[in-house]
């Protein structure tokens, strides 16, 4: 409206310009202003950009909690065996002059190749954060942890994360292919093994299934796909990934009945050679376990196998009961 009124002044009162002209500097502005309201949108674009791109930067300039060794060697092919050696953990304080929150205190405890062990003990015992432990999530505030007798921090994280698959109990998919997530940490691998690893997986029949097969983008975290088939795809990476450790940690706890017993022969293929910790609400994991390890405030309060402890371990039996009731 300003420019209607500032136009018609120069027309008709200081007659410094021609109604012909003032029709057409009208229509030159009405034809820019699309271009204005993008050039606007554009300004605002940009700024989120810069703004979130600055929150990035600081991420990425973050230093790792868990440093990597100077250094550090390669770490061949796990064959012998996992020690714990007076492993303890605490969280730092949440508040200046707080004590710190000890999580594990004196874990030591030796595992053969191709193991299978179970962790057991009430919520807060300290299981998750043992198995966070073996691929340097964290590392212990005392003691140490030795691969065939090499500590875990003086060798390379990228060889030691080679020799480990973890499977949750909420599976993380990226916003990519199932193909790629398959893939994911396991290189350039081919259709034919992703293929493989899938069918071992209980995973192919449902995939076959999907518009776009294993070229489907599961959306972000795996948002375009039940529970079961998340953990199936998971299982699959695993599989693929062919790590002679495996981290099991409630696998199972979030899937109806049929997706759990699906996901349960899955995960006994993949269980099958390695070296296998796991944590599990299945009386039938922990009771085909070799051992089972049982934690009471962040430490081994009894271990032996299911009938044993049964007999001599107070807490494990109450757990044992507990799980039978439900």
């Amino acid at each position: 409206m300003a420019f209607v009124a500032v136009g018609a002044r120069a027309v008709f009162i200081e007659q410094t310009m021609t109604p012909g002209m003032l029709v057409l500097f009208m229509a030159a502005m009405v034809s820019l202003l699309p271009a204005f309201k993008k050039i606007s949108k554009i300004y605002g674009i940009h700024q989120q950009a810069l703004s979130a791109a600055k929150r990035v930067t600081g991420i990425l300039g973050t230093p790792p909690s868990v440093p990597e060794s100077a250094g550090g060697a390669a770490l061949p092919r796990f064959e012998r065996e996992i020690r714990f050696e007076g492993v303890g953990f605490h969280y730092p304080a949440v508040r200046v002059g707080e004590p710190e929150r000890p999580v594990l205190t004196g874990i030591d405890l030796t595992v053969r190749a191709g193991e299978v062990v179970a962790l057991v003990g009430s919520s807060g015992a300290g299981k998750t954060t043992l198995l966070n432990l073996l691929p340097r999530f964290y590392d212990p505030t005392a003691g140490r942890i030795l691969l065939d007798g090499a500590d875990l921090r003086t060798v390379s994280l990228d060889s030691l994360r080679r020799q480990v698959a973890l499977v949750t109990q909420d599976p993380f998919l990226f916003h990519a292919t199932i193909r790629e997530n398959i893939s994911f940490g396991s290189g350039a691998a081919s259709e034919g093994k992703v293929a493989a690893a899938a069918q071992a997986a209980n995973a192919d029949p449902f995939i076959r299934r999907l518009p776009a097969g294993y070229d489907t983008v599961v959306g972000e975290r795996g948002a375009r796909l039940s529970g079961g088939e998340r953990q199936r795809v998971s299982i699959a990476r695993a599989i693929l990934k062919d790590a002679p450790i495996l981290l099991l940690d409630e696998p199972t706890s979030q899937l109806d009945s049929e997706s759990e017993a699906l996901v349960q022969e899955a995960l006994d293929r993949l269980m099958a050679g390695r070296t296998v910790f796991v944590i599990s609400h299945r009386l039938s994991t922990i009771r085909s376990a070799d051992r089972i390890i049982v934690l009471e405030g962040g430490r081994i309060a009894a271990e032996g196998t299911h009938d044993d402890l049964l007999k001599r371990s107070p807490l494990y039996r109450r757990l044992y009961e507990l799980q039978v009731a439900l």
